[in-house]
């Protein structure tokens, strides 16, 4: 899925022992499906690697002055300034040139051979287009030769022409953006905001855990020894999954220099302005969380590599993403006042400057009362054994459901997932197709192989079913993947119509133009297809996958707190009862000699005593402690996430698959109307 080795590491983001996830062993190392490992700490390996198409072009362009009219045909199709659009928004646009289908091909072909084009490849695009129109030759040398002299060629578009999308799904936006000019937004926050912070400095706010006004301290809990009991903070309340909150995470590029560079993140909530935070900072919120609350359920931060790449950054930006929306909707840790500046300080390092925060476990400030007490069943641990020898198992079948469903996404919108080398095909044109693969090719692909040996398509089960296995059609579908893009085939399309317009016989022919006609209708709703295929999967990309994933990373999740429990729940009861029991025989030996200068003795051993017996008490409290934060973890947080928002995730996915069968339903309908009036003689 990510192509990627997996090293023998840590599975976890920090660099200090509360900074990862307590996970000596990757949690996907046993993993039989697939060799490939999301978060390796080594850059993706490719024995060919095809230049990024920001690389080739931005040399192209140069430091050249872009003419207005390409940043307006750009914004008209990246209303949401993503820095990429469709290679068919490409072709709407330079359909508005008037120039001839064939030309417009050709230039499409030139600047790019994916789905999708950067604001680079675009402009390339728009300055052949000037060359095109006035006569010259189409070539990216003769645009790298104008943008040397600062001169790129000023295309005529008739963009008020231009044509909408005639998909019926809206495009979710992407979370690259050309990186702007960062400004620190303004503090402006109303009263009863639940992320304001603004009189922290004065008095601890109600609805901010962890705040000390007398000590200028943030820490853990708001709450004192006589404080109730706040292990289940406010609980899930009724039609919880309606009313989640959301965070976004974007790109906004990178600041410093070679060896110091570094991505800086937009953070987005529903309520207040957006925040600029750095992978650094998003480690250290994290070591707060672990420290504060090492008995609670949240995800691993992704970590950091070497010499990331564009795809990884994008990974790690969702993983950021999921993240932050799991622990701000997680009814103890969302209300934790380290948390709440995260999302609402302007200036966050600025801030650990000058405020102490407290790292004390939450047991040091929060007690059970005896109801809550008696409400752990007796047989936990029995249960925790049940989940721990589920979850292994979950973690591995979870993690090959994302494998596939990115798999058959990216497929879904033409587009390869990235392969190390052996596993990819070379481009064969279509009349070389073999009509089976052949015994090398079918050892490309092992799990594949597995799975239409196992599930085949139709036949006897166990069998190979060669001409409907998946193994077959994704074969197909990456060889002919750069020839069948309908964005590519709608421009071919319109070429043959020119070419054929009008009739060779030279007189009127109402054959030649009805033909011609249905043609048309063919371009036009396949440009449709296109577009409804191509924001459905993105979309698909932007929610199912993401929700799957967080399905996943749940159980890894919980994976994580057996650890951590394992490492940090143990105790000093049995070696300090012990000890008392020693100083108590001590002590009745000194009372009943009485020697000089007894008296003092027995107070220091008294004093002793009293200091263990405190501890002993203190520790057995946590114990309780311990046991009703991960019953209540398990019970609440676990048993009603794994399965409420996988039913959330299946009807969105159900109802949204339908809606698009019916728009594409609907548009070939209207395809098969429009071209039955087809002439034939």
């Amino acid at each position: 899925m990510f192509n990627s080795p997996r090293p023998a590491q840590r599975y976890g983001g920090g660099t200090t022992g509360l900074g990862g996830s307590y996970v000596d062993e990757d949690p996907l190392a046993n993993s039989a499906y697939d060799g490939l490992d999301p978060w390796s700490a080594a850059p993706s390996p490719s024995s060919t690697p095809a230049p990024p198409a920001y690389s080739v072009f931005s040399s192209v362009i140069a430091d050249a002055t872009v003419p207005l009219v390409y940043t307006r045909a750009f914004a008209a199709v990246d209303p949401e300034n993503t820095g990429e659009t469709s290679v068919n928004s490409l072709s709407r646009v330079l359909a508005t040139s008037s120039l001839p289908a064939s030309t417009i091909d050709k230039i499409v072909n030139i600047v790019s051979s994916k789905p999708r084009v950067s604001k680079l490849e675009f402009f390339v695009a728009l300055a052949l287009v000037s060359l095109a129109q006035s006569g010259k030759e189409v070539s990216i040398e003769q645009v790298s030769a104008l943008s040397s002299q600062n001169e790129l060629p000023e295309p005529t578009l008739n963009l008020d022409s231009l044509q909408p999308s005639g998909s019926t799904f809206p495009a979710p936006a992407s979370s690259y953006m050309q990186p702007p000019v960062i400004r620190s937004p303004a503090l402006h926050y109303t009263p009863d905001d639940p992320w304001d912070t603004t009189a922290r400095y004065i008095s601890p706010p109600s609805n901010m855990s962890g705040f000390n006004s007398a000590s200028r301290e943030i820490g853990s809990s708001g709450f004192g020894p006589g404080a109730l009991s706040t292990v289940t903070g406010t609980g899930l309340a009724k039609d919880w999954w309606k009313r989640q909150r959301s965070v976004s995470v974007t790109i906004q590029g990178q600041q410093g220099f070679i060896l110091n560079r570094y991505t800086i993140y937009q953070i987005s909530t529903e309520r207040g302005p957006s925040v600029i935070r750095r992978y650094s900072e998003f480690v250290f919120l994290w070591d707060c969380l672990y420290r504060r609350y090492p008995f609670r359920l949240f995800p691993a931060l992704p970590p950091k590599r070497i010499g990331p790449d564009e795809y990884f950054l994008e990974q790690r930006r969702r993983g950021l993403a999921r993240c932050l929306n799991y622990v701000i909707n997680h009814p103890i840790i969302k209300d934790d006042g380290v948390l709440s500046v995260f999302f609402s300080e302007t200036s966050f390092e600025e801030w650990r400057r000058h405020i102490s925060i407290s790292l004390d476990e939450e047991s040091t400030s929060k007690r059970i009362d005896p109801a809550e007490e008696m409400s752990i069943p007796s047989d936990l641990e029995d249960k925790i054994t049940t989940i721990r020898r589920r979850v292994n198992p979950l973690i591995e079948q979870w993690q090959r459901i994302c494998i596939l469903a990115e798999r058959i996404i990216k497929r879904r919108e033409a587009a390869a997932v990235r392969m190390s080398s052996p596993f990819r095909r070379p481009f064969i044109p279509a009349h070389l197709l073999p009509l089976f693969p052949s015994s090398t090719q079918r050892s490309l692909d092992s799990a594949t192989i597995a799975s239409s040996t196992t599930f085949p398509a139709s036949g006897t089960p166990g069998t190979s079913n060669l001409s409907q296995s998946p193994m077959l059609n994704n074969y197909m579908v990456d060889a002919l993947g750069h020839q069948g893009d309908l964005s590519r085939l709608t421009n071919t399309l319109r070429a043959v119509i020119e070419v054929g317009d009008p009739c060779w016989r030279g007189d009127e022919c109402e054959l030649s133009g009805g033909v011609r006609t249905g043609l048309e209708q063919v371009a036009l709703h396949c440009q449709r297809y296109s577009e409804l295929s191509e924001n459905r999967t993105r979309i698909l990309l932007d929610t199912t996958l993401e929700a799957v994933k967080s399905q996943r990373d749940l159980y890894i999740a919980v994976r994580d707190l057996f650890i951590r429990h394992d490492r940090l729940s143990f105790d000093q009861v049995e070696r300090l009862k012990k000890r008392v029991e020693t100083t108590s025989l001590k002590l009745d030996g000194i009372k009943a000699a009485q020697k000089d200068g007894w008296q003092e003795e027995v107070d220091k051993f008294v004093a002793a005593i009293e200091k263990d017996q405190a501890t002993i008490a203190a520790q057995l409290s946590r114990r309780v402690f311990i046991r009703a934060c991960v019953w209540h973890e398990l019970r609440v947080i676990l048993h009603n996430r794994e399965n409420t928002l996988l039913t959330v995730m299946t009807q969105s996915f159900t109802r949204e698959e339908q809606e698009y069968a019916e728009a594409v339903f609907n548009n070939w309908s209207s395809l098969s109307e429009a071209v039955e009036g087809m002439p034939f003689d």
